[in-house]
């Protein structure tokens, strides 16, 4: 089966660039395709660029719920809480609420502004640690970025997910890397590692194969806008089966 997460409340944060809302739009199609009804709220006020309401087509055709400001406020880079948010810090026995945070302590501080209405419900905030960018390239920065990201959001970190990548570059090597990493803050921390998230194409060579670690496969999605412009969005791209994920399977169809 594809990953099972420990809470059904789930919160992605991780640095600028570090391929976060890559990670959480996978997630939510995994999350998805195992028959889970799944609502993913945008939260990113620190990348423009980069957001998962640029996948909210391809999401919604999927069946999977995307929450944003209307109109024109969704292209603001302003901290805009819509009242569906509120309600998905309390999600139903069935669903999965899932935010896309922004980058690093900045993007982190808005979720303080939840704590009260958070209360006492179970929740899983996880960490994306890319080991090959800035600030968490190693053991001691990606401690460092974790307790600004707590200090910020008045909550804790429950797990990590590694994504080291260099986009079309990427080898089973800068994996590997990334989650020797991370296995190191988990001893100095006590935080587990969740999941290694894996491009596609690497998923099954044998070096992957060997990681003792679940994976989460992911296609590339979120292109960058000068890349993005002018494409047609083409949902056959995503998969649109209710049928449960093994370890390692496609998201996305090529």
């Amino acid at each position: 089966m594809g990953y099972s997460p420990k809470a059904q409340l789930i919160i992605i944060v991780g640095n600028y660039g570090s391929g976060k809302t890559e990670v959480s739009v996978n997630l939510a199609a995994n999350l998805r395709q195992q028959g889970k009804r799944v609502t993913i709220a945008d939260l990113d006020i620190v990348n423009p660029y980069f957001r998962c309401r640029e996948a909210r087509e391809l999401m919604e055709n999927m069946g999977i719920r995307v929450v944003i400001p209307p109109g024109a406020q969704q292209f603001a880079d302003l901290p805009i809480v819509v009242p569906e948010i509120r309600g998905m810090l309390e999600p139903k026995d069935d669903e999965i609420s899932l935010f896309d945070v922004g980058g690093d302590d900045v993007g982190a501080t808005l979720l303080s502004s939840f704590v009260e209405s958070l209360g006492q419900n179970p929740y899983s905030l996880l960490q994306v640690i890319n080991s090959r960018r800035p600030f968490t390239n190693t053991v001691e920065g990606c401690i460092k970025m974790k307790n600004s990201i707590e200090r910020a959001s008045r909550l804790r970190v429950g797990g990590l997910i590694v994504n080291s990548h260099l986009a079309d570059e990427t080898t089973p090597e800068v994996v590997a890397e990334g989650l020797g990493i991370a296995r190191e803050v988990s001893v100095k921390t006590g935080v587990p590692v969740e999941f290694v998230s894996v491009l596609s194409d690497l998923a099954n060579t044998p070096e992957i194969k060997d990681l003792d670690a679940e994976i989460l496969e992911i296609k590339r999605i979120m292109l960058p806008p000068w890349l993005r412009f002018g494409q047609k969005s083409d949902s056959s791209v995503m998969e649109t089966n209710d049928v449960p994920a093994g370890r390692v399977r496609p998201i996305f169809r090529p």
